[in-house]
């Protein structure tokens, strides 16, 4: 049991009636191709400027590699074309078979590419792993409520939990912390290099990777054996092209070199290609956010910098919050393809509140000079603060530049604030912001599955993702309830007092929500399918005439 297993134990609630949730292959599972057909067509090419970071599920939380693991690593559970709900994936059925106990049965016979049988010893190894490495960049942080695994028998898979009733985990079994991996080809205790992966055909997904050149260039041929929800591929051959340059993305998909663009073009792009004939522009609804961490540490007056002070530094994020212009930066950064968001549960999710709109700026979600001054002149604080703010120039697509420069004029225009702007590729940033490098610092949340829960116990349970320490334990508590609380209308009512507590404490300041936009060739099919409330961009899906 990991550490955060052991503190989100504090908060577990007892005495709560068991729900039995059975979920059993329908129609759209087993060998049936969910309206996908045979794998056919001609060789799609997909071109994005995300990163990965490691193909192993237990070192990375990003989109840019998750994006891979949907595409070649099997899931217990997944949530199939067109729906945000989860459903058996190589599972033939899952259930709570007690307060804390969860069992799932695999199908029969199933393989790896390589030739490997997959059983439950599989599973049990994956898990055990996850938890065992730990990685501060991967997602074992999700398995907060997982106590054991046991594989009684080849097909059989037993989750204990440590909390009764968890309303997310089988969620959690689709996430990042889900992907079912090889024990004849991982390490146990150490991350496996992505040459190994690779070369051992550790896959069991809808496909499989025939050739890879780290950040440059992934090929993929169909998985005839994948026997999931999802079904056989539409195309049996698909490349990922990954670009440094935006523009170069554009250029590409608008004369034909590509057949898909998704992630990231600029809004400018986006707009601008919407009126070319040559293409399509497909949008779909969107769980990403967008928001500024604040290190509790390294901030200005935090824990460890100069001058220490609780209510300085509070009175340093207060003024942050009250200066933003969200609207601004939406409407002229993004030309509306991002909203702006007062929530740490996006709009549309149940339980969204807006606690950021009324407490800070001119309580109608517009910025208030006045109030941030007023906040820091409370709190003793000096002015102009210095901050030092990074942002990643590669993760979050080109006009996280233009973003953060006008976040730097909207806080320096106030006269409360000098800001020193800088920028660092996400390889070297996903490194530096858990080793308090960056006192504040732009992120974005991709969702692990569609629950109010993946915006909350990532980023503010004690010993979180952001890892800020950032450390409330009325908050954690509240967490760990609102989980284990089956009534819908008890939960919801949990999920919106979190809400108001964290926007009290500012461990982040979220600004913006995104839409999910892929433009594609004329030619191109089943984008719209793919682009649903999963938030997961599945290749198997397109297919071009």
């Amino acid at each position: 049991m990991t550490t955060v297993s052991r503190k989100r134990l504090l908060a577990a609630t007892a005495g709560i009636a068991v729900v039995t949730l059975t979920l059993t292959a329908c129609g759209s599972g087993g060998n049936d191709d969910g309206g996908g057909g045979a794998s056919a067509g001609g060789a799609l090419t997909i071109g994005t400027t995300d990163k990965v970071t490691t193909l192993d599920p237990a070192g990375s939380y990003d989109n840019g590699s998750f994006a891979v693991m949907n595409q070649v690593f099997p899931f217990l559970l997944n949530t199939p074309y067109g729906s945000p709900d989860v459903e058996p994936d190589i599972a033939e059925s899952a259930e709570f078979t007690g307060p804390t106990e969860y069992t799932v049965k695999l199908k029969p016979g199933l393989k790896f590419a390589n030739g490997n049988d997959l059983t439950s010893s599989d599973v049990k190894f994956t898990f055990d792993r996850q938890v065992a490495i730990n990685d501060e960049n991967g997602p074992a942080s999700l398995l907060y409520n997982l106590a054991g695994v046991a594989a009684p028998d080849d097909t059989t898979v037993v989750f204990t939990l440590t909390s009764p009733d968890d309303q997310v985990f089988p969620q959690i079994l689709s996430s990042p912390a889900g992907p079912i991996v090889d024990e004849e080809v991982f390490a146990a205790d150490a991350l496996t290099p992505d040459a190994d992966i690779v070369a051992g055909k550790a896959f069991a997904g809808q496909y499989s990777i025939a050739k890879y050149d780290f950040n440059n260039l992934i090929s993929y041929e169909a998985n005839p054996d994948y026997q999931g929800v999802l079904g056989k591929a539409a195309t049996a051959k698909v490349n990922t092209k990954y670009y440094a340059d935006a523009s170069n993305l554009k250029l590409d998909i608008q004369e034909g070199n590509i057949d898909v663009a998704f992630r990231s073009l600029s809004a400018t792009d986006i707009d601008d290609l919407r009126g070319n004939d040559k293409v399509k522009v497909v949008d779909g609804p969107g769980g990403e956010i967008r928001y500024i961490t604040f290190n509790f540490d390294s901030q200005p007056y935090g824990a460890k910098a100069e001058g220490a002070d609780p209510a300085k530094a509070l009175a340093v994020r207060q003024a942050v919050a009250d200066l933003i212009d969200r609207e601004a930066i939406a409407s002229q950064v993004y030309k509306g393809t991002y909203t702006p968001l007062y929530s740490y549960v996006p709009a549309g999710l149940t339980g969204a509140v807006e606690p950021l709109k009324e407490l800070y700026g001119d309580g109608q979600g517009g910025p208030d000079a006045d109030k941030a001054k007023a906040a820091l002149e409370a709190a003793g604080v000096t002015v102009p603060v210095v901050l030092d703010l990074q942002y990643s120039n590669d993760h979050y697509g080109p006009s996280s530049g233009e973003e953060y420069a006008l976040i730097k004029d909207q806080l320096e225009e106030s006269g409360l604030f000098t800001v020193n702007l800088q920028t660092t590729e996400w390889v070297q940033y996903a490194k530096d912001r858990t080793a308090d490098v960056y006192p504040a610092y732009q992120l974005g949340w991709f969702p692990d599955y569609s629950d109010a829960d993946n915006y909350l116990t990532p980023f503010f349970l004690q010993e979180n993702f952001l890892a800020n320490h950032y450390d409330d334990q009325e908050v954690n508590d509240l967490i760990l309830q609102q989980a284990a609380t089956p009534d819908p209308a008890a939960r919801t009512s949990l999920i919106e007092e979190i809400q108001a507590k964290v926007a009290e404490d500012l461990s982040t300041v979220p600004y913006l929500q995104g839409a999910q936009v892929a433009v594609v060739g004329t030619g191109v099919e089943g984008t719209e399918k793919t682009l649903d409330a999963s938030f997961k961009f599945r290749y198997g899906a397109l297919s071009k005439g």
